[in-house]
């Protein structure tokens, strides 16, 4: 049975004009020239030290024409995305469309105007005025979904606080381009790969509990007979009693490593991810 879910947490913005595509190229850690017409990607905005400041899907109709899924919980983003669009032609709208996430078999009768697969088993739809479906899902299930899959989101919580490899960035989809040139934060970027000066990543892990930990809020880790805090919360959900997290950690961890939930000693064991951070 297919799930249909109103992914209300989602700003879709369009950004349009002649210089759409340059304008964006400059900005953006993927290789927006080279992203396909009808493709999408996760991508990142980073502030000139590298750390980003947003994390959205960009989907590209044309050279002059994309769409943006962006979370709403971010503070500003949009303002940040347009800060030098005054010396391009290019225009940032918010679109008051329909946006479904669908978990299961895709249904004929469906006609919306954008669909996306974003993995085996999960597509987003898009449609400038409502699709005849029932949503019979909640936002907790898609998050569980992009959670388990290894997607990242950045929060309020998280914001300007990692480089895009923390976040596996560098493994998923088109995300980043260490090819494209320059867009702000390149240098940091590029640093973290070529130099390995990235000693960070994330983590799926997952325990039964009814608790729901904060973004931003560590787990332990034991060292011997003691346990000490270690890393950042990033991603939380608890959906029928199982607590589902991504945390960005040291890169090193050593196989068989203890972790646990501070709030009640929760044992948390980590996932394998469907792609290898070790690039």
């Amino acid at each position: 049975m297919a799930t249909f879910i109103s992914l209300n947490q989602y700003d879709l913005v369009e950004v349009a004009g002649l210089d759409a595509e340059k304008y964006l190229q400059g900005q953006l850690t993927c290789d927006v020239v080279h992203l396909a017409a009808g493709a999408s990607t996760l991508t990142a905005h980073c502030d000139p030290k590298g750390k980003m400041n947003s994390l959205f899907r960009l989907i590209k109709l044309s050279s002059e024409q994309f769409l943006i899924l962006m979370p709403k919980n971010l503070f500003t983003p949009l303002e940040h995305l347009k800060k030098y669009a005054v010396f391009s032609k290019v225009t940032f709208q918010v679109l008051d469309w329909q946006i479904v996430g669908l978990i299961g078999e895709k249904c004929g009768r469906i006609q919306a105007q954008i669909i996306l697969d974003i993995d085996e088993n999960r597509t987003i739809l898009i449609n400038p005025t409502p699709l005849d479906v029932t949503f019979n899902g909640d936002e907790k299930q898609w998050l569980c979904a992009d959670i388990q899959s290894g997607l990242p989101s950045l929060s309020a919580e998280t914001q300007n606080e990692f480089i895009p490899q923390a976040l596996n960035l560098q493994a998923i989809e088109q995300a980043i381009s260490f090819t494209k040139g320059c867009y702000i934060g390149q240098e940091t970027v590029a640093r973290a790969k070529y130099r390995g000066a990235n000693k960070r990543g994330m983590y799926v892990l997952s325990g039964e509990t009814a608790v729901t930990p904060k973004i931003g809020s560590e787990i332990e880790m034991q060292l011997e007979t003691a346990w000490r805090k270690t890393g950042s919360i990033v991603s939380a959900v608890n959906f029928d009693g199982v607590l589902w997290l991504q945390v960005v950690m040291n890169n090193d961890l050593e196989e068989g490593t203890h972790f646990r939930l501070p709030e009640d000693g929760t044992v948390l064991k980590i996932k394998s991810l469907p792609y290898s951070i070790n690039n």
